[in-house]
């Protein structure tokens, strides 16, 4: 049962998951074709590709997967802990992700798997930081747990249990951050390519920067377990 939440997490949240859908698309759209945010499609074309003997996919497919888990790793390493607090180190995190999107742009345009791996590490980033920062409760680069949450609290709704509003409106929230970042990196990619990226990149930077800003204006704070 989420209790409060800052309104740090609710704008990250919706920024961070307008940055996924953004680059999740331009992936799908672009090189081979591949969602990037996220891996279980990946894993099951991985499975086929071995099946059928196509060891070029096979190796592109668990670059893309060791990328994911090499950046949620990194974040890992940066974060350190579950427990939501100022002071973390999530302005860094956000920086070097906003690098990484932005190197993948080159390595896109030349076609190069690189290029894929560096947004897939940059996803695998993000989701292991607002996973940990939140107790798992917030994960913004896939939206299979917030739709079975959506499921799950119209259950108890049709049951007339009680239902955790700031859950639900967290869900809503991220969800349509997915999707309005799948809608604006649809519409820029014919116009300018893989360099859609770079608005990612800017509005990651530019979250981390804004977090910094609050963590300076509002000094040490408590935590918030997840």
């Amino acid at each position: 049962m989420i209790s409060r939440l800052p309104t740090w997490v609710w704008s990250g949240a919706a920024s961070l998951a307008v940055v996924a859908g953004m680059v999740n698309v331009v992936g799908y759209l672009g090189f081979e074709h591949q969602a990037v945010t996220h891996l279980t499609g990946t894993t099951s074309l991985l499975g086929a590709s071995i099946a059928q003997g196509q060891s070029r996919a096979s190796f592109h497919l668990l670059v893309m997967i060791l990328a994911f888990v090499g950046g949620a790793a990194l974040s890992g390493m940066l974060i350190q802990d579950s427990t939501l607090r100022l002071g973390r180190r999530y302005g860094v995190a956000l920086a070097i992700e906003a690098v990484l999107l932005a190197f993948s742009v080159p390595l896109f345009e030349r076609q190069q798997i690189a290029g894929a791996a560096l947004a897939a590490m940059a996803c695998g980033l993000q989701n292991a930081m607002t996973a940990t920062y939140s107790g798992a409760l917030v994960r913004t680069s896939h939206l299979t747990g917030m739709f079975t949450d959506l499921g799950v609290f119209l259950g108890h709704r049709l049951r007339g249990m009680a239902v955790d509003q700031r859950r639900l409106w967290l869900c809503t929230l991220i969800i349509c951050g997915f999707l309005l970042g799948g809608v604006i990196g649809a519409l820029l990619f014919p116009h300018y390519g893989y360099r859609t990226l770079y608005l990612p990149a800017v509005l990651t930077g530019s979250t981390g920067i804004a977090y910094f800003g609050y963590r300076m204006w509002r000094g040490p704070a408590g935590t918030l377990s997840s």
